[in-house]
């Protein structure tokens, strides 16, 4: 997506979602070095692993091709992560990326003969330049108070500011979308198979949420 990024109506957009995060007692930064938000994971009790699309061992993320964002208390313990990266997919699609990420894992014993593949019908469309948001994890005391919606406002601002990507995507649970996660979040778009082992799996079946890059443009410049 080629399209002109005006620094002062991003900055607006950016200051709202800060603003909100700190009424609600929070803290926000910015990072760029994958290697120091590893160890802030690693040292966060009850954040469960980070994903394999974050893990730089399996797939290293060069300067300028990721960022991820911190919230702080007012104890400056930690109550927010999240990443983001960029992919650029010209020759190939989201489908065939994910599905090539995930091959190596092992199939449970229940389904043998399955092995993780993206099998989302617009998976395959989605080309080019490509925003990866995950990794999202709130404090539980935090919960139920509209940060999902700071959190990906924070995501989009960033994410459109540094690359205008094509789309902008992520992988959620069943669970994340019927608690109304990703209505919060603005995701415009959700697909059944994003990764799954069985079709009719819907524990081992995450689905496709996304942006088209018009779609985030207009996101930021409303907002």
């Amino acid at each position: 997506m080629k399209s002109f990024v005006d620094p002062l109506q991003v900055s607006r957009f950016l200051r709202e979602y800060d603003d909100a995060a700190v009424q609600k007692g929070i803290k926000l930064s910015i990072g760029f070095d994958f290697q120091e938000y590893l160890s802030i994971t690693r040292a966060t009790p009850t954040k469960e692993p980070t994903t394999r699309f974050f893990q730089i061992n399996r797939s290293p993320i060069s300067p300028g091709y990721g960022f991820w964002t911190l919230g702080i208390d007012k104890n400056k313990d930690v109550a927010l992560l999240q990443a983001v990266r960029i992919y650029e997919l010209s020759r190939s699609n989201l489908a065939d990326h994910i599905t090539n990420m995930f091959s190596d894992i092992p199939a449970p014993l229940a389904y043998p003969q399955n092995r993780w593949a993206c099998t989302a019908p617009t998976a395959k469309k989605i080309k080019g330049k490509i925003a990866y948001h995950g990794d999202l994890w709130i404090r539980k005391d935090f919960r139920g108070k509209g940060i999902p919606n700071i959190a990906a406002g924070l995501a989009f601002g960033v994410s459109f500011a540094m690359w205008a990507p094509d789309f902008m995507c992520g992988l959620v649970a069943q669970w994340v979308v019927d608690k109304g996660v990703v209505a919060q979040e603005g995701y415009k778009h959700c697909e059944p198979g994003g990764l799954s082992l069985a079709e009719q799996d819907s524990l081992n079946n995450y689905l496709l949420v996304w942006l088209t890059g018009e779609e985030l443009k207009s996101c930021v410049e409303a907002g």
